[in-house]
């Protein structure tokens, strides 16, 4: 689109370098609150990391009795039957927030199983169970990932065109009309001095 050089596109550009510049701050702000979610969900992934190595160490010790023949088949009781998770908004973004893992009970009679059989399934469960959460987390950085990409899109865009642009539109104007005004000045001051010379050639 062409730019005009009149008073009102120059109008037309303040007002918008002036709705630009007001709204910039509000995407900068978004963006630094998106930097700040994105690095606390690394964080919340390494914590979740380390808890899964834990819990994989506690299974390992458990494994000479997870290979026994037993009438209690211990994969079955970590056996997921429903993830329950809800949404928030977190600047703009909806955020993924577990809230409850629901295991299925398979059946065994109690007499006819190990000793060890409730604690191993406990942490065969917190095994299952952190790596749900770990996959929740990486869900949830995703999401704020790509909201910040959109977000630093624009701020870049408001910072390194739309806000120079404008400036350098309102610069050219200006400069336009203040050398239409300058000529017109020029061009009443020689006509003022032809009709001073009309009326001195006129006089008696």
């Amino acid at each position: 689109m062409s730019l005009k050089f009149t008073k009102t596109e120059l109008r037309s550009q303040q007002v918008r370098l002036t709705q630009f510049r007001r709204y910039l701050p509000t995407l900068q702000l978004k963006k630094a609150m998106l930097q700040f979610e994105v690095m606390a969900a690394d964080f919340e992934i390494a914590r979740l990391s380390d808890d899964l190595s834990i819990s994989r160490k506690q299974v390992d010790a458990f494994s000479p009795f997870l290979v026994e023949k037993v009438s209690v088949n211990l994969i079955e009781h970590a056996n997921i039957l429903q993830v329950k998770k809800r949404y928030e908004n977190i600047a703009g973004v909806e955020i993924p927030i577990l809230e409850k893992i629901v295991f299925r009970d398979p059946e065994y009679f109690l007499f006819d199983t190990p000793a060890w059989t409730d604690q191993a399934t406990e942490i065969l469960r917190e095994l299952v169970t952190v790596r749900e959460k770990i996959s929740i987390a990486l869900e949830k950085k995703r999401a704020l990932q790509k909201e910040l990409r959109d977000v630093s899109i624009r701020v870049n865009l408001f910072e390194k065109i739309l806000i120079p642009r404008s400036q350098d539109n309102i610069s050219k104007i200006r400069i336009f009309l203040g050398d239409q005004q300058l000529a017109a000045v020029a061009q009443a001051k020689v006509a003022k001095q032809k009709i001073e010379k009309r009326k001195a050639r006129s006089a008696p």
